[in-house]
């Protein structure tokens, strides 16, 4: 019983010091909390989470502060999810609903998560890689320059010019784009790409080949291509000109800048958090994130969308992009999960209705500054995993 003492004890301090950002010493817990023992049994408790490393004393005369392992433990076994109200539901979906364009709901997606959290917020467009054909045009734009369109499922629209010297007249293309929209929608980008060097092998002429063959490296080019640009990010401004609650922040600020590196952490994040709790996000705290600018961080972040193309049969869709939350350790864990679950629903919402038809929008990419339950936040420390009730999260000691 004394271990349960300790959790209780732990999840005080922690929840004690993220409201204040004061040290939280064993008086405070005994007055504030619904604690059965005494001060002094709060005190050697502390002492003893201490020891084990979920506390430290930053001071000799001070109370204590939690440590990463003691944020570690909180978010995968204390911490408890505070629901948004229906007030703030309200206003997500108004705020959403007012979006024009894929690139639009992304940017307000963005900027509504940094209102909500107080902190930085990141959105990754929908990958490529899992996005599906919906629709495909080309237009001719000079005699020897093509502009091929590529509609996904997932509302986005790419635009690739080619060059061909010997370009198919209009009706053979609009034949062409009809036999591709045909047997090929809903079809990966990779595997549309593949089908249409099946289909120029077969093709009598030799500029008929060369030109699906052509058409076909356009799908592979973006299926395959690097999306550094394609990330929506807001509150960085809060980082400058707030309350200075996250120290060394010229190194976050660099390692905000390093994109490729954010989506891969925040991408691998909402990976893991499907093979949590159903419904979870990802964490990683400090030094999980392995990146220096952000070891005095913590982020969150979970998938949106779902896309089965290349998906097995009976597999799980994997989302087709991610959104997140960057703020100090710290941070309300339980408030920022909630509002990541809750705007990754509108967005897996809105990418729905752009598979059932909707009407397809531009995308682009950019920066605007304008307790979660613990049970299966996953951690960002190389696919380890931690969910509250199955062992996988940091041990107390009996």
């Amino acid at each position: 019983m004394a271990n349960n003492r300790r959790m209780v004890v732990l999840r005080a301090v922690v929840e004690d010091y993220i409201r204040t950002q004061e040290p939280v010493s064993s008086g405070a817990v005994a007055r504030n909390h619904h604690i059965d023992a005494s001060p002094a049994t709060v005190r050697n408790d502390m002492a003893a989470l201490e020891n084990e490393g979920y506390l430290e004393q930053p001071h000799t005369s001070a109370g204590r502060v939690p440590t990463e392992k003691g944020y570690r433990y909180f978010v995968d076994r204390l911490a408890t999810v505070v629901p948004l109200t229906a007030a703030q539901k309200n206003a997500i979906r108004s705020f959403l609903a007012g979006s024009v364009s894929l690139d639009d709901v992304l940017r307000r997606s963005a900027q509504l998560l940094a209102q909500i959290t107080g902190q930085v917020a990141v959105v990754a467009s929908p990958s490529l890689a899992r996005s599906a054909l919906r629709h495909l045009e080309i237009v001719p734009m000079a005699s020897t320059v093509l502009l091929v369109i590529v509609i996904t499922d997932t509302g986005r629209v790419e635009q690739r010019s080619i060059a061909s010297r010997n370009a198919p007249a209009p009706s053979a293309l609009a034949s062409l784009c009809d036999g591709i929209n045909e047997h090929c929608h809903g079809f990966g980008l990779a595997a549309t790409g593949d089908w249409l060097l099946e289909r120029a092998a077969s093709l009598p002429t030799r500029e008929e080949r060369v030109f699906v063959a052509t058409l076909a490296q356009v799908f592979h080019d973006l299926a395959n291509q690097e999306r550094t640009s394609n990330l929506y990010m807001s509150g960085t401004n809060r980082l400058t000109h707030g309350d200075g609650t996250l120290r060394d922040v010229a190194p976050l600020l660099d390692a905000l800048e390093e994109q490729v590196v954010l989506m891969h952490l925040m991408g691998n994040l909402s990976e893991m958090s499907r093979y949590t709790t159903r419904g979870s996000v990802g964490v990683a705290i400090g030094s999980e994130t392995h990146t220096p600018g952000l070891l005095n961080a913590s982020v969150v972040s979970t998938g949106y969308g779902h896309s089965t193309s290349g998906a097995d049969d009976g597999a799980d869709a994997a989302p087709v992009a991610f959104v997140g939350s960057i703020g100090p350790t710290h941070m309300d864990y339980g408030t920022t999960i909630a509002a990541v679950q809750a705007v990754a629903k509108y967005l897996t919402e809105y990418v729905a209705r752009e598979e059932g038809g909707g009407e397809p929008h531009d995308s682009g990419g950019g920066r605007d500054d304008g307790a979660a339950h613990g049970d299966g936040a996953a951690r960002g420390d190389d696919g380890a995993q931690g969910a509250a009730g199955d062992g996988g999260g940091a041990g107390m000691a009996e």
